[in-house]
């Protein structure tokens, strides 16, 4: 239990300066062991224990922009190598839906304020005890005055000041984190967090997203969004949905639920953008449920980008281009859409051999997402000594499409966590403007 989100700048950099500092420590502590004849490979799975076990304790603590980092690096672990993932597999998915909660005194103090002092009237009853605490707020189950059951999400005091203290603070730490999970490139989800906190930080505006995908997905067969009952700046009401957590669906779901679970999530994200106009931007498994007759799920709306018209046309006929395997012309709309570097050199050559790992889910009409695969792509694209990173220091990604590039590859990566066979390429052909066009212009 703790008594506040903790704001003081100078204790939460201290805080997250002690993670690799900490695993620093215990590795020089670790090295020494291993001289003195200690058993290598107990020493090692040892030192990686503690040091998973410590971030989440300290991020899970800190709660803010801390955790919101954890939460991102706990969609992409299934491409941490085998190795090193273990430890951190059980500690980040812990960052999905726990957190030491606030306080009930706390969490009625913020309802006074947000809600009004007659709040609890609005309410049949309210439950002090939250059912789930993430980032920047936490969940309580209530019933409202109609009778309806609810979610009622409260924001941590302070956190808006710890979310912009923390961001800047992690950047600085950005390559220090690195050591904490090999492969996971974290400065790039940094920026991307920090261009979105200020409309993370109004839940009025979470609750306008979450009221148009309500709307659009109204009595869809494949799809479930609770509607919202009431919002203010800090407080945000919305109908309770009771389902199987996808988290839940990753270590025990059959295979046919886990294959299920991998093609709506996959669809999801790409159908949203053309029918609702919205992209939602928080891929990771504590923001979506398995519903009993089979529906997807979705919650947390505070991260969307717009989206008018859908998925930026360029993408489809990047993937049309690579399907087809015409890599000069892909090579020249790279260039032209801003993806190489002013001044840097790429073959056409370069760009086959650096996208190959990544391309076969569109290959196939249907692809088995396994974390063999999707370690085994990252890990050509993070080996410093291959030509592939030699390519990768030619290639820019655009700000426009950072985010879309980052959900995409966060429902690939649950998609590996839930070892899911899915209709990758039927569901790209459905919902990816531009790919179309690419087959008209190639007849």
């Amino acid at each position: 239990m703790v008594s506040d989100i903790p704001r003081r700048s100078s204790a939460r950099t201290a805080k997250l300066a002690s993670i690799p500092i900490g695993i620093a420590g215990r590795a020089a502590v670790g090295f020494g062991r291993k001289l003195a004849g200690g058993d290598r490979g107990e020493i090692d799975a040892k030192l990686a224990s503690q040091a998973a076990e410590q971030l989440f304790t300290v991020l899970g603590e800190l709660k803010g922009g801390a955790m919101k980092l954890g939460q991102a690096l706990s969609v992409m672990e299934a491409a941490v190598p085998e190795e090193f993932a273990e430890p951190y597999r059980d500690a980040l998915t812990k960052l999905q839906a726990e957190a030491p909660p606030l306080p009930a005194r706390k969490v009625h103090k913020v309802l006074d304020s947000q809600l009004g002092t007659k709040w609890r009237e609005r309410f049949s009853s309210f439950d002090d005890v939250p059912t789930a605490s993430a980032s920047i707020g936490q969940v309580h189950r209530a019933v409202w005055s109609d009778g309806r059951d609810v979610a009622v999400k409260v924001q941590y005091p302070g956190a808006d000041e710890a979310l912009r203290a923390d961001l800047k603070t992690l950047s600085r730490l950005a390559g220090m984190f690195n050591s904490v999970m090999p492969g996971a490139d974290v400065k790039p989800v940094l920026d991307e967090l920090s261009a979105r906190t200020e409309d993370e930080l109004d839940y009025r505006i979470e609750a306008d997203n979450q009221r148009a995908f309500a709307a659009e997905f109204d009595g869809d067969p494949k799809f479930a969004i609770p509607k919202i009952v009431a919002s203010a700046p800090k407080v945000v009401v919305s109908e309770w949905m009771s389902a199987t957590p996808l988290s839940t669906i990753i270590t025990t779901g059959t295979v046919l639920q886990r294959n299920s679970a991998g093609a709506l999530l996959a669809e999801f994200h790409f159908a949203s953008p053309a029918r609702v106009g919205l992209l939602h931007c928080d891929p990771h498994p504590g923001n979506f449920m398995m519903l009993p007759d089979g529906r997807l799920g979705v919650l947390d709306f505070g991260a969307c980008a717009p989206m008018p018209g859908g998925l930026p046309p360029v993408l489809g006929r990047m993937v049309r281009l690579a399907l087809d395997q015409r890599f000069k012309e892909l090579t020249e709309l790279l260039r032209d859409n801003g993806f190489v570097l002013p001044g840097k050199t790429v073959t056409h050559q370069e760009i086959s051999d650096y996208l190959r790992p990544f391309t076969d889910p569109i290959h196939t009409e249907s692809f088995h997402f396994t974390r063999t695969w999707l370690q085994r792509a990252a890990g050509t694209a993070t080996d410093f000594s291959s030509q592939h990173f030699r390519t990768a220091r030619a290639l820019n990604m655009p700000a426009e499409y950072v985010m879309i590039f980052r959900v995409l590859l966060g429902s690939v990566g649950i998609c590996a966590q839930l070892d899911a066979e899915a209709p990758y390429m039927g569901i790209l052909t459905q919902w990816l403007p531009g790919f179309t066009d690419e087959v008209q212009r190639a007849e």
